[in-house]
């Protein structure tokens, strides 16, 4: 996955993250429990006469990791879709610890699987030390896996306390060092956790600064190069109409020189804040091309609706002008105007040159006017 396809709320990465990480972590654990289970079964005294419980136990271990294999994760990163996806991967976690602890509490109480006690012994310890050392995300979850693994056999063993007593010590005292090492992780898995979201923001910062232009706050030429071909795209293939509005302050280099360049790039900003007021659908993008030529995307936006918002514009900035230092100084604008149509337009670049086209057409005619590509 590209950073750009990366969830961009904060939230909604944390639990991208442990998503990823979970599934990554937990996949082999099913298969472990299965194995682990036939050797408890097979080496027990007499697996024939356990055939029952052991068929039980293989079914209930690899119908459980036939469910994880069959969880992928999902392809769509919005905070339900992955909450749901966690709960359930969880839900078949603890499934397969309580699994576990059962079979661990019955080979240690039934006499029969006394030749596979070490094995079922082992093996609780080392998936409980996997869970603490790679499930540590959450907190009440990661901790609940414990005593679902150790709780029924440690009660098995306190049946037998006086043959006992040492592997339950042994076994409580580990269980105890599992829960401080669980809580320690956990705090681990949070700070990476945080480090991660903070290099993801300064990511999505730099992205938007590369993508804005820093006197305007308008989207920059980057900006518009990268979202001008995707949005022709779209519009040719949904049949929508995608209105573009090219605009050129005229004679702005007359305003730099006569009033310098602090007053020309006031001028710019306030420009800009005007092409707010009246391009101010959520859906239009607003751009400064480049020195004193802006441009506005208008996608699902029809030619004549387009013209109309754009000939305001320029007759609102025409009567109102610019005001510096208490004056008000003429400000006007050349604007093309022009609509996507497959017709004409086979590229991108061929739907730019038409309206740029239209615009210079505008500033030839005698500027402070409208022309339609």
């Amino acid at each position: 996955m590209t950073h750009s396809e990366l969830p961009k709320d904060p939230a909604a990465f944390a639990l991208w993250r442990q998503a990823q990480d979970i599934r990554a972590r937990s996949t082999l654990a099913g298969i472990y429990y299965l194995i682990a289970w036939l050797l408890v079964w097979l080496i027990s005294g007499e697996p024939r006469e356990q055939l029952a419980l052991g068929l039980a136990g293989c079914a209930y271990f690899g119908g459980l990791l036939l469910l994880r294999l069959a969880h992928r994760l999902p392809t769509q990163n919005n905070r339900q879709i992955l909450q749901l996806w966690l709960d359930r991967q969880w839900t078949l976690i603890l499934l397969g610890a309580l699994g576990w602890g059962l079979a661990l509490g019955w080979t240690l109480y039934n006499e029969d699987f006394a030749g596979s006690r070490v094995i079922a012994m082992m093996a609780t310890i080392a998936f409980s030390t996997a869970s603490v050392y790679h499930l540590a995300m959450r907190r009440y979850l990661s901790l609940l896996l414990l005593p679902l693994l150790y709780l029924p056999g440690l009660l098995a063993l306190a049946l037998d306390w006086q043959a006992q007593r040492g592997h339950f010590i042994a076994l409580l005292a580990y269980l105890s060092y599992l829960v401080f090492a669980l809580g320690r992780n956990r705090e681990i898995y949070r700070s990476h956790l945080e480090l991660e979201l903070k290099l993801l923001e300064q990511q999505q910062s730099l992205e938007q600064l590369s993508r804005t232009d820093s006197l305007t706050q308008l989207g920059n030429r980057y900006q518009f190069n990268s979202l001008f071909p995707v949005m022709v795209a779209n519009a040719h293939r949904q049949n929508e109409p995608l209105s573009l509005v090219l605009l050129d302050i005229d004679f702005f280099k007359r305003i730099n020189d006569e009033h310098g360049h602090a007053c020309g790039d006031a001028c710019l900003s306030a420009f800009a804040e005007r092409m707010r007021q009246v391009f101010r659908r959520e859906s239009d993008a607003l751009l400064r091309l480049g020195g004193e030529e802006f441009g506005v995307l208008m996608p699902n936006t029809p030619l004549e609706q387009a013209k109309l918002l754009a000939e305001s514009f320029r007759q609102e900035l025409a009567r109102q002008g610019f005001k510096v230092q208490g004056n008000s100084l003429p400000l006007t604008a050349s604007l093309g105007v022009g609509c996507f149509a497959p017709e004409l337009d086979n590229s991108a670049e061929a739907f730019f040159k038409r309206v740029d086209a239209a615009l210079y057409l505008a500033k030839d005619a005698g500027r402070n006017r409208l022309a339609l590509a």
